[in-house]
């Protein structure tokens, strides 16, 4: 089933600021919360949809690729992205919106409070992939080598030594944070920080796992396979979630963060779905006319020059260019005829060549309709 625009399913317009976001998905989230909704599954649906599509447009890099690419080029950063997880997992994402609101009971805020999460966000792994236009055109499967840090075998990545456990923070009572009082009189003002104790996390450990030094990862060398759609173009960006960095004491993952490069062909130049082919004939072919063999992605293919052609000539081969990364279609091949001229003569050809010089058909004398033709080439390949 295809997955609907994110700007309809939070009801926004493709301009909407990030406030404007931030409202309409806290609107959704409130209707379609499994806490009102018990055993709704459609109203399930419709909160972890209305998640996923804030998570995307609330990011500067992710809303840009989905504006440009759609659904298809955030790769693994959408297409089902909160299928399978929890709505606690959900919400950790979202604090800043219910955290210090009156309905914090319902979200898990703890009596408006916002809790904070367990362990740090791993960080982000970016990398550059180079790919020809034939995996461009096809799409293909990469299986990337990559030194990142890993949850610690030891502990699972909890930071904690084997037989200890975790236990409330003394000190914040588990929120994470502290809260202390400051000004007098009517300017009375609640600073908050971040518990010094346990670092933000709400809970400490006894003792900590020898292997990763309570860090609860480790450096190790992994293979990701990540898999490329067909129409993607230079500079795009792919995400496959969770294929970063650990996180620290059992915090969640980053990303992998793909950007596309395109390789250089000797045979086409890209102008976003068609292709671009320059083909160089003799004189005589072009005014006599010929048949010759041209290049496509799909191999050589034999096309018609009629005669009396002129240089700057485009033909198009149609459906012979890439994808749209969309599904709108493929895009053309596009033939640049260029008639050559040879830089040397013989004596002998300069003998010929100096007869035909005032012959009539061999002067000038290009019609209106080759003169709007040569105009729109030029602006074309300009």
């Amino acid at each position: 089933m295809a997955k609907r625009d994110f700007y309809e399913i939070l009801g926004v317009s493709k301009t909407a600021t990030k406030d404007e976001l931030k409202k309409a998905y806290r609107k959704m989230a409130l209707k379609y919360h499994p806490d009102k909704n018990p055993g709704d599954h459609e109203a399930e649906e419709k909160f972890k949809e209305a998640a996923e599509a804030y998570e995307v447009l609330s990011d500067e890099q992710k809303r840009a690729t989905y504006d440009r690419f759609g659904h298809a080029g955030l790769g693994g950063a959408a297409g089902g992205g909160f299928q399978g997880r929890g709505f606690e997992d959900i919400f950790s994402q979202f604090g800043d919106i219910f955290g210090d609101s009156p309905f914090g009971d319902i979200f898990g805020g703890g009596g408006g409070r916002r809790r904070r999460s367990r362990g740090q966000r791993g960080g982000d792994i970016r990398i550059k992939l180079s790919l020809t236009l034939d995996q461009i055109a096809k799409g293909t499967e990469k299986k990337i080598r990559l030194n990142r840090q890993m949850a610690c075998n030891d502990c699972s990545g909890t930071g904690a030594d084997k037989g200890t456990s975790f236990t409330t923070c003394p000190t914040c009572q588990g929120s994470g944070e502290i809260r202390q009082q400051a000004g007098g009189g009517f300017f009375q003002q609640i600073v908050v920080s971040t518990c010094p104790t346990c670092q933000g996390e709400g809970r400490i450990v006894s003792k900590s796992c020898q292997t990763c030094e309570g860090r609860g990862r480790n450096t190790e060398e992994d293979i990701v396979s990540v898999k490329i759609p067909a129409g993607v173009m230079e500079g795009m960006s792919l995400s496959v979630r969770g294929k970063g960095n650990a996180g620290l004491r059992g915090g969640p993952a980053g990303d992998l963060i793909i950007q596309i490069e395109e390789k250089p062909s000797e045979l086409f130049e890209r102008d976003g779905d068609n292709l671009i082919h320059e083909l160089f004939i003799s004189f005589p072919d072009a005014a006599m006319g010929t048949q010759t063999e041209v290049p496509t992605l799909d191999g050589q293919v034999r096309i018609k020059i009629p005669p009396g052609t002129q240089a700057g000539k485009v033909v198009r081969l149609k459906g012979k260019g890439l994808p749209n990364i969309n599904g709108y279609g493929t895009g053309n091949l596009l033939i640049h005829i260029n008639v050559w001229t040879p830089q040397s003569l013989t004596p002998e050809e300069r003998k010929i060549l100096t007869k035909l010089r005032d012959a009539d058909n061999f002067t000038p004398n290009p019609t209106q309709e080759q003169k709007g033709l040569f105009s729109k080439i030029r602006e074309f390949f300009s």
